[in-house]
């Protein structure tokens, strides 16, 4: 495997051959790297960590290490990152604790920007954006295509649902709703279906502009929620994206923005 000289790398580590370790990378014990995954340079791993395959870290990037929690006593915690993830510049990941499951988990080709920070037993899925500063508390949840925005705030234990965007600087204190636009200006507050990003993953205008009346019937109609839904069930084909939604809301153990 190409190792630089200049990396420090633990005898008990698993690297596959065609990784690559760039300069000043140290990798603990307890750490697998999958095939073509690339540590750039200056990169810092601790395990037990299990990355994936055609990864790439950026300078700077710190993952596996112990949580900032104050409940963290030490216990034997995990990070599981999966594939063809980017990892920007001094983004940092911390493992799991014994209080959220033990195991920090991101999933397969997301995107990490700059300055990202992962906090213990956080939970990312597939194909979503941390934009630039995006802190995610620990426990939280991000869900498939969601997008969270520049230098954005997510409390502990929050879930942002599927294909939701949220804009830059938004402070996000309860569940941010699947297939919604979510913006902080004096209140954070949903502006409707996330349009853009839906089109751009091939929804059909139809089943756009349905989940654009649910989400003015629940935010704009000047309904509670009960009534919203009963509205929503009323007015609306049933679709999957539909019952996801209401399914979300249902479930939904700190509120969601409205």
């Amino acid at each position: 495997m190409p190792v630089h000289p200049n990396a420090i790398c633990d005898s008990k580590a698993r690297i596959a051959q065609t990784a690559e370790v760039g300069p000043y990378s140290i990798v603990g014990a307890d750490v697998e790297i999958g095939a073509g995954s690339r540590l750039m340079a200056h990169v810092y791993i601790e395990g037990p960590t299990w990355i994936g395959e055609d990864n790439i870290f950026y300078p700077y990037s710190t993952v596996g290490v112990a949580s900032q929690d104050l409940k963290y006593k030490g216990e034997r915690a995990e990070t599981r990152i999966g594939s063809r993830n980017k990892i920007r510049e001094f983004v940092t990941i911390h493992r799991g604790t014994g209080g959220g499951g033990l195991v920090t988990k991101i999933g397969d080709d997301n995107l990490l920007m700059a300055y990202v920070h992962v906090a213990h037993d956080a939970q990312v899925g597939n194909h979503a954006v941390l934009s630039h500063g995006a802190t995610l508390g620990g426990h939280v949840m991000v869900a498939d295509w969601a997008i969270v925005g520049a230098y954005t705030g997510v409390h502990q234990f929050c879930r942002v649902g599927r294909h939701a965007f949220i804009g830059g600087y938004s402070v996000v204190t309860q569940d941010i709703l699947p297939y919604s636009s979510t913006v902080s200006e004096r209140e954070i507050r949903v502006f409707g279906a996330n349009r853009t990003g839906l089109e751009r993953r091939g929804f059909s205008n139809d089943r756009i502009e349905d989940l654009q009346k649910a989400f003015r019937l629940l935010t704009r109609a000047g309904l509670n929620t009960t009534q919203a839904v009963e509205r929503i069930r009323a007015e609306i084909p049933n679709s999957s994206e539909l019952e996801e939604l209401l399914e979300f809301m249902r479930s939904a153990e700190r509120g969601f923005v409205k």
